[in-house]
Parts: C-alpha cells; sequence; structure tokens
C-alpha cells in the first residue's frame, strides 16, 4: 500500500467508527425510519462502504448531494479535524426535525432523494469558521409561471416579489415572520418548500459583504480612534444614510492639511477644564485668565449642579485633541485653545471690557456663546468701554490685522425674541452665527435677525441629534445645544482658514464667509438673493458654512480694500407713528462720493441709527429698503415687549446689502401693529434717524485702479523696452531749416523743432535712443540713473527702479513686486530665509532674531530659531519641564519645586506634579491631607487626592468608606452620624427611604440612620 493510501485509510477509519455508531444507533431506534431517514441510512451506508445500497432509488438530482457528502469527509481530512466534525454534521441532520431539513440547501427534498447540503453548509462553518448572515429572502425556482410561483409561495407563507432579473422560472420570494438578518437560519413551517414538489430548487440568501473602492481621497478614510467620533454626524458621514449630514465640508479642508495650527482661540464663558484629557495636549495659558478671580488659572468652578459646563464644552468642540482614544476631535484639532473665566461672577462692563481685550496680540479669534437674556423683552449691548474694547480689538489685534469675534445669535425663538435687540451678535466687529438642525429645519430656539452672517448645524427636535463634545470632570457628552454650539464651530472652521492664510483681517474673515457660505437644503421662506447675487436668509444669513470652500479661497485670497464708513443724517424733525399704519422715510445718499476718505460704492454693513419714542415697543417692526430693491427686516415684533422705553440711538445692523450699490435712495419703514389694548391717543414718534454705510470704494475682489494706474506706468517706462543704441552722427539737413524758439531743455546747439525730443543736445539730461527718438529731460525717469559725465539716463539693473549706478549692487529702490536684497542691494521677488517683505519701503528687512522666518513684521514669526517654538505667531523659548514661559520677561523661568509643568511659579500654578507628589485642588502635595484620599484619575500621570464623604476625617476611598469622622461625629457602617445618636425620625417615612433605596444619600441617612445604617 503506499504511503497516501495509508494516510487516507488512517484518516477514514474514525469516521467509519463514528457512522457506524451511528448506523447502530438508528436500526436499534424502535421507532420506524420514515423515508427521507431511510434514505440518510443508505447514504452513510454508500459513503462508508462506496457501494451503492441495496434498493437505493437514484434520481440524478441528488448527485450534488451524495458529492457533498464526499466533500464533508474530504474537508475533515484537508483540515485535519478528523472524520468526528463530518459526523457530528450528519448527525445534526439526523436528529433534526423534518421541517428542518434542508432549509437552507440546493437540492429539493423527495421521498426517496437525498439532500446533504445542510451538512455541507455545518461543516463549512466549523472548518472555516465563517460567520454567514441570513436574510428573510429566498430564490426559488418553479416551473408553471407567475402564478404557480404565487401559488406556492402563499401556501409556505412567503410573498412573491417577482422574477429574478432576466432569469426565467426564478422568483424572488420574501418571508415576513422570519427574522430579517440572523447569524443562523431559523426553522418554521417556511421551511417545508423545499420539499415540495412543485419546487425544484430553493436557497435563503445571505448577506455577501461588498467593499468599496475609494481612493485614498475619499472622506471615508479619515479616521480617528475617538471614540465618539462615529457620532459626530455633522462632520462626516459613516453610512449612506439619508440623515447624514456633512455639508459643512469640513473632511475636505482638513484633508488640505489644514488643522489649526499655530492658530490661538479663546473662550470667553465659565472657564474650561484645563486638564480634560481631551483639552490639555491643546490647552495654552497664554490665551487663558480668570477675570473673575483675577488669576491665570480659567478653570471652573466645580458644584454639584455643573452650573460651568459651558466654557468646557465650547472648548471642546474648538479644539479637542484628535486620535487620543478620549471623547470627539475639535474642529481645529491642533490649534491652540484658551478659556477667559468671566461669567461665573458679576458680570459688568469692565469684566466685558477686560476679557476682550486680553492679549489681542497674542489670541487670534474670540468665541462667545452668551449675551443679554434671550427673554423677549430685552434689549441691550455693550457699554462704553466694552465698545472701545471691540474697536480696539479691529484696529490694533493681530498687530494691526484685527481680532476676530465670533457670537452666537441667541437662543430666545420661544419667547419671540429678535436677535437685532442684542448689541453684541448686531454689531460690525462681530460675527453673528446661527444654528440648523440636522434636517436643515429653523431649530425652536432659533433667533432670526438681519445681522446673522453664517449657520452651523446643532440641535433641534427631540428627535433630532445634537453635538457631542468634551463635558466637565473629564468626561464626554452627546447633549450640546442652541447657538452656543455654533460659535464655536465656526471659531474653529476660521482657525482652519487662519492657517491657510495667516494674513486674513477681520474684514477678510467676514468676506469669506459671506462668498463661502451656502443656502445648500437649509429651509426658510425668506431666502432671497440681493443686488449683488449673493443668496441671504433673516433665519441662516449666506448659509451653512463650508470650511473646504473657505480654506481654498483663503489660499488665493487678496486682503479687500479699506473700509470707508459714510454717514447720512435725516433731517430732525418729529413723525407720528399711527397705530396700524406704515411710516415711511427716505435718505437719498450720494455713498459720501464727494470725499474720497469717506466715499462708499460696494456696501459691506448698513447700519441705522434710531431715536423713536413708543408706549408699547414691542408692537413694531422696522424695515430697510436699499436702491436695489432689496428688503431687510431690522425689527419683527416682539410679543412679551411691553416697555414704554422706545429705542433711544439704538443701532440695528443688517448684512443684507452687501456687495449692493450704495448710491440711491434708502427707505426705512416702520409698522404699528398693536398686539393689546393700548391708548389711541398716545402715539409712538419716530424723532431721527441715521444711515450708516460701511464698505469700499472699489470692488473688493478686483484689483484696486491705482495698482492697475501704477502698473501700466511701469509697462510703459519699462527700460528693457526700450534699448539703447549707439549714438550716431547724423547729417543735419540743410533744407527747411527750424528758424523758432527752442525747448527749455535745449542746451546751446540749438534745436531743429520747438519740443524737447528736437533739441541738438541737452542742458540736463538726455533720455532714449535713436530708434525710440531721445529727449531732453530734467530728471531721469524710474529704471534709470543720471550720468553726469555724459548728460545721459542710464538703464538701471533689471528690476530696479531706482539706482545710482549701473553695477548689480547699485540698486537703491526695486520695481513693484521685487524687493531690495540688502545683503546684495539686488532686487529679488522672494526675500530669503530670516528677512520679510516691507511692501512700502520694498526692502528684505530682517526677522527678529528668534524667528527663522516672518511675515509682513519682523516679529511676526512663521517658523521659530533653534531653541523657541511658535505660539500664535511669536517665537518663545521651548521651556523644559521643571520651567514655565514668562510671558513679561519672554524667558523660561523655574516652577515651585512640587511642579512637573506649571503655569507660574507659585505652589498653586502646577499643571502635573512632581515625581512624588500628589495633585489637590492644583496644588501638589507629598501626602493627602485629612479629608481626601489618593486614587488614579484618567488623563493624568499621577495620582490625585480627592475629597472625602461629608464630615469624614480620613477614608479609604470614595462613597461610605470613612474610617475617622470630624469631631462631633460618629462612625456607623463606615459613615459619619451626628452626636453618635443613631435613630429614624419617623419609621413608616424611613421604610419608604428604605424601598426606594434613598439611602444613599447622605441627608436620607442622616433622618433614618437606623433603617439605611443599623438594619443594612
Amino acid at each position: 500500500m503506499s504511503e497516501s493510501s495509508r494516510s487516507e485509510d488512517v484518516v477514514n477509519q474514525p469516521l467509519k467508527v463514528e457512522l457506524s455508531t451511528l448506523m447502530a444507533g438508528m436500526r436499534s431506534s424502535t421507532c420506524a425510519l420514515d423515508p427521507i431517514q431511510s434514505n440518510l441510512k443508505q447514504m452513510i451506508h454508500w459513503s462508508v462502504t462506496h457501494t451503492p445500497p441495496q434498493n437505493f432509488k437514484h434520481n440524478p438530482a441528488s448527485l450534488p448531494a451524495q458529492q457533498g457528502l464526499s466533500q464533508v469527509i474530504d474537508a475533515g481530512k484537508s483540515q485535519q479535524v478528523g472524520a468526528a466534525a463530518a459526523a457530528a454534521s450528519i448527525h445534526l441532520i439526523l436528529s433534526a426535525p423534518l421541517a428542518s431539513l434542508s432549509s437552507h440547501g440546493t437540492v429539493p427534498l423527495r421521498h426517496g432523494d437525498v439532500n446533504f447540503t445542510g451538512a455541507i453548509q455545518s461543516s463549512r462553518s466549523v472548518v472555516t469558521g465563517q460567520g454567514d448572515v441570513y436574510t428573510n429572502h429566498w430564490a426559488v425556482r418553479i416551473t408553471g409561471g407567475p402564478e404557480q410561483a404565487d401559488r406556492i409561495a402563499a401556501k409556505y407563507g412567503y410573498m412573491n416579489l417577482g422574477q429574478i432579473g432576466s432569469l426565467e422560472d426564478h422568483y424572488h420570494f420574501h418571508h415576513s415572520r422570519v427574522v430579517r438578518r440572523a447569524a443562523k437560519s431559523f426553522k418554521g413551517p417556511h421551511s417545508f418548500i423545499h420539499m415540495d414538489p412543485q419546487v425544484e430548487w430553493a436557497q435563503q440568501q445571505l448577506v455577501k459583504p461588498r467593499v468599496k473602492r475609494y481612493t485614498k481621497s475619499d472622506p471615508n478614510f479619515i479616521h480617528f480612534n475617538d471614540p465618539k467620533w462615529s457620532n459626530m454626524w455633522y462632520i462626516h458621514c459613516n453610512d449612506n444614510s439619508s440623515r447624514c449630514r456633512s455639508e459643512m465640508n469640513i473632511l475636505a479642508a482638513w484633508q488640505r492639511g489644514f488643522t489649526g495650527k499655530n492658530v490661538v482661540v479663546t473662550i470667553l464663558d465659565d472657564g474650561i477644564e484645563r486638564n480634560h484629557p481631551d483639552l490639555a495636549q491643546n490647552y495654552d495659558h497664554l490665551a487663558s485668565y480668570d477675570v473673575n478671580g483675577n488669576d491665570h488659572d480659567p478653570t471652573p468652578r466645580y458644584d454639584s449642579r455643573n452650573e460651568n459646563i459651558h466654557g468646557t464644552r465650547c472648548a471642546g468642540e474648538v479644539a479637542a485633541v484628535a486620535n487620543n482614544s478620549h471623547c470627539i476631535v475639535g474642529i481645529a484639532y491642533n490649534a491652540h485653545i484658551g478659556g477667559i473665566r468671566m461669567l461665573d461672577g458679576d458680570v459688568t462692563d469692565i469684566v466685558e471690557a477686560k476679557s476682550l481685550g486680553i492679549r489681542p496680540d497674542y489670541i487670534d479669534i474670540y468665541s462667545a456663546s452668551w449675551g443679554p437674556k434671550d427673554d423677549g423683552k430685552t434689549v441691550d449691548g455693550p457699554g462704553p468701554l466694552t465698545k472701545q474694547a471691540f474697536e480696539q480689538g479691529i484696529k490694533k489685534g493681530r498687530k494691526g490685522l484685527g481680532s476676530i469675534f465670533v457670537w452666537a445669535s441667541g437662543n430666545g425663538g420661544r419667547q419671540g425674541d429678535h436677535c437685532s435687540c442684542d448689541g453684541y451678535t448686531s454689531s460690525i466687529f462681530t460675527i453673528s452665527i446661527s444654528s440648523t438642525t440636522e434636517n436643515g429645519n429653523k431649530p425652536w430656539y432659533l433667533e432670526v435677525c438681519s445681522s446673522i452672517m453664517a449657520t452651523t448645524y446643532s440641535s433641534g427636535e427631540f428627535s433630532e441629534r445634537k453635538i457631542v463634545t468634551t463635558d466637565l470632570r473629564h468626561r464626554c457628552t452627546d447633549s450640546h445645544t442652541g447657538t452656543s454650539v455654533s460659535a464655536p464651530i465656526v471659531a474653529g472652521i476660521i482657525a482652519l482658514a487662519l492657517e491657510a492664510n495667516l494674513l486674513l483681517t477681520w474684514r477678510d474673515v467676514q468676506h469669506l464667509l459671506v462668498k463661502t457660505s451656502r443656502p445648500v437644503h437649509l429651509r426658510a421662506d425668506d431666502w432671497k438673493n440681493n443686488a449683488a447675487g449673493h443668496r441671504v436668509s433673516h433665519l441662516y444669513g449666506f448659509g451653512l458654512v463650508d470650511a473646504g470652500a473657505m480654506v481654498l479661497e483663503a489660499t488665493k485670497w487678496r486682503t479687500v480694500p479699506p473700509q470707508h464708513t459714510c454717514t447720512q443724517i435725516h433731517e430732525r424733525r418729529t413723525r407720528y407713528i399711527q397705530a396700524g399704519q406704515r411710516l415711511n422715510s427716505s435718505i437719498t445718499s450720494s455713498g459720501c462720493s464727494e470725499q474720497a476718505e469717506q466715499h462708499v460704492d460696494y456696501l459691506e454693513h448698513v447700519v441705522v441709527k434710531v431715536l423713536i419714542v413708543h408706549p408699547r415697543r414691542g408692537d413694531l417692526e422696522i424695515n430697510l429698503i436699499s436702491p436695489s430693491g432689496t428688503k431687510s427686516k431690522l425689527l419683527a415684533k416682539r410679543l412679551f415687549d411691553s416697555s414704554n422705553g422706545g429705542f433711544r440711538n439704538w443701532e440695528f445692523m443688517t448684512v443684507h446689502f452687501w456687495g449692493e450699490k450704495a448710491k440711491g435712495t434708502w427707505t426705512l419703514e416702520i409698522i404699528d401693529t398693536p398686539s393689546k389694548l393700548r391708548n389711541p391717543e398716545v402715539l409712538g414718534n419716530l424723532k431721527e434717524w441715521a444711515l450708516i454705510l460701511y464698505g469700499t470704494s472699489e470692488h473688493p475682489y478686483q484689483p484696486y485702479r491705482g495698482q492697475h494706474s501704477q502698473s501700466r506706468m511701469l509697462e510703459i517706462t519699462n527700460p528693457e523696452e526700450i534699448p539703447e543704441e549707439p549714438e550716431l552722427q547724423l547729417e543735419e539737413e540743410e533744407e527747411n531749416e527750424y528758424n523758432g524758439p527752442c525747448h527749455s531743455e535745449c542746451g546751446e546747439q540749438g534745436c531743429d523743432g520747438p519740443d524737447a525730443d528736437h533739441c541738438l543736445n541737452c542742458i540736463n539730461f538726455s533720455f532714449g535712443s535713436l530708434k525710440s527718438g531721445r529727449t531732453c529731460v530734467n530728471h531721469c525717469p524710474s529704471g534709470h540713473y543720471e550720468d553726469i559725465t555724459s548728460r545721459r539716463c542710464r538703464r538701471c539693473t533689471k528690476g530696479c527702479e531706482k539706482c545710482d549706478g549701473r553695477s548689480a549692487s547699485s540698486c537703491l529702490l526695486c520695481r513693484r513686486g521685487l524687493y531690495l536684497n540688502a545683503l546684495n542691494s539686488s532686487c529679488i521677488d522672494t526675500c530669503p530665509s530670516g528677512y520679510f517683505a516691507d511692501e512700502s519701503q520694498r526692502l528684505c528687512l530682517m526677522c527678529h532674531e528668534r524667528c527663522m522666518t516672518c511675515l509682513r513684521y519682523a516679529d511676526r514669526c512663521t517658523a521659530c530659531s533653534e531653541g523657541y517654538s511658535l505660539a500664535g505667531m511669536t517665537c518663545v523659548p521651548e521651556c523644559t519641564n521643571g520651567t514655565f514661559f514668562h510671558l513679561e520677561e519672554m524667558t523660561c523661568s523655574p516652577c515651585h519645586s512640587s511642579c512637573r509643568t506649571c503655569t507660574g511659579p507659585g505652589k498653586e500654578e502646577c499643571i502635573q506634579c512632581a515625581e512624588g507628589y500628589l495633585q489637590q485642588e492644583w496644588r501638589c502635595v507629598q501626602t493627602c491631607i485629612p479629608g481626601y484620599y489618593s486614587e488614579e484619575a484618567a488623563g493624568v500621570p499621577h495620582k490625585m487626592c480627592h475629597r472625602c464623604e461629608a464630615n469624614c476625617l480620613t477614608c479609604s476611598g470614595p462613597g461610605m468608606t470613612c474610617t475617622r469622622c470630624k469631631e462631633s461625629y460618629s462612625l456607623v457602617s463606615r459613615t459619619c452620624i451626628v452626636d453618635a445618636s443613631c435613630n429614624n425620625a419617623d419609621e413608616v417615612f424611613c421604610e419608604m427611604v428604605k424601598s426606594n433605596r434613598l439611602c444613599e444619600k447622605t441627608l436620607y441617612r442622616q433622618f433614618c440612620c437606623r433603617t439605611c445604617l443599623m438594619n443594612g
């Protein structure tokens, strides 16, 4: 016997034993075998002996099944699992109920025939370990036409869904009573269809995994390990669900490489949890301050009601760290994030002004999700100090580029509030941001007004999803809501744009939002196109923000022309506002075209300042109509506003005329619709109003005319286009000799005509050549220098506009677009590393010694020298552990000895503790003081001291683990009870406390000590 046959015989031996045992069991059974079991018995005999059993009814249709059993045996041999697996598979069939046989086979079971497909599939799962998913759909082959298929389907509880494509006699059956997706095939009366004599073939359908062959640029390939990433529906789609929305295009911005790196964002709120695992890496103490506590730690005040969660939630939206296996991914996940704690206390004009003015040269973006009461009756805005802080920020912040203030539009929708009565969101210096639900509907809390610039997703109705973000106490939340959500999202998107172009001004950012935001699927009945072609709504501004479009536009953005302001005041006279009627008042404006510094041709913001006296302010509606016919609602009726204070020099702002022409007649429309009974004799009146137009005299997206002119002048005087030629002596023609006066620039040799180009020699300098024509000039033009010896205008070297000689090192001033390299006095289009281009002087000036590269200013760094790191656009020393960056001294100073990292020199300014220390309420201690216990803390490399339960002097852990009590308390069942008294206040009450599981609460344990503690 060959080796291979010996091997086969050894493998087959156990199989024969198993199958013989099965056959013996069947023979010993007192129950008569039904025809199917009889055939199974014959098949076993055939498989073991390799000879057909007697009286076996042959049917060609059964051959696949016969072959299938051999495959089971072969599989057992090939996978070295032995015959036991195959025998067990056959045993499953023999022991199964009749209805379960061949429930997913490929051969019909008939009397006299055999189907082993079930055994094959069972064995396949044993051998290969594949996890099939069964559906409630079947493919069935039936001859006799659709009517016959319908009858058979109905007979077994199926629905015939029709012919399968173009396959004749093949039908698609569906069974609604079978599980739609299951790990195994469930049996039941429907399984009998496989034994119906009219069914030639039937197969339950399995799910076939298929993958889309996306290229790596597909957004779905961006994935992070943060556990809440899959829930961030407003950033990405992880399925093809129609509920999935990602029109904010944040992935596209990330794919271009923009993640907010080196951009500084600060949250003006109730503080941020600086050591939150999702914020700690991006936390920037230089962008943080506690205005309420007058220190540098913006950590929120913790209380049992978690009142101060707001700032931490907003911060996570902006700059939560990516791929750290915690919580979420921030919109600008590589940005610096700071917090200014200013809402956890009395908010005054000083508090607001101080908060808005903290480090404006360091912080790029301030995000605020707060404002006056959203109660539908308040009219309030920034005080005089805060107004100054706004103005200082946009004039001097970011070294003159302007601080960027992002503001939530308000949550007073249910109270019928209108955000035009909020002076923060209606300021031209802020970017007012609205919200929409995931389905593009108006949220119940949304306030509408004309100052809203753009929109993001946020929460909506109960069934609509909310926003996920960081939460207090190192946690996450999936229930962040309101327009508070939207301002930080836009702050994050602006951070992406600033990374793409650090030189964007505060107005550039607003122009970018206007230009790139899109209406998409946002539902509003007031969408309109203004005369400049911008689609705009009072609910959503210019639409949903588009981060991808914004960063792309930012990379090629050219700074818009200077802002001009044109103010037109209506004549001061009282105009009465009749109840139930409409009052129109008009101003015709030239856009201040007669004054160049105030001339506004193309509009940005339009402000209407009014002085109105009225008995019930909430009954007023105010509209403004532009010369182009666009109408903007400055104020809607407010049902709850019963004030008789009117509007005293209140400013309404609208962005709905953005890009339109300013010149023409502007109409203010005031409608008074009484909502409650009023004294008809008391009328409102418009005492005064002014129209303030903000915009540019040039088209914001076209090159300035001044630059066009300069460019044309340079082309005309381009010396490269006027080749010099050797001087040739020309014979003067005697005929037609000129006898008139010469030009004043002509020399003693006279002239042959009256103009400067007719001179035979020059008093001062000769410019030009024989080919182009020579002319006498007083001074040589740009691109030439004066050769005193020959009295000629000689050409400077290429690119040089002013020089004192022909050599390359003689250049004094370069042509526009080129810069003078001080190292060799040559003109270059790009300054070398370590230098920046000064546009006004057209010079390459040296960057600050700490900057490796810089932009526009010596200390506006874009890369740092060795030993320094970039903080915003400032290079600060790279401080090692044990030191911190001292902002005033601009050096690394030592931390307290107990600190590993810190924000200052004090022992209460530690961020992480030194080895051997524990953190206790922002101090690092060697042992926890009485009343605290030590325990590991998430996201912190050392243990922290946590407070024991109330009245415990010492404890071993959280909850009821007291080991020693404070004075006047006694230890009972590891908790501290007053005065050693452990009694019940009321037995019935205490039984209710215990049955409702309220003994865990300290207060109830005190009242029901005996029931809760003594009785377990």
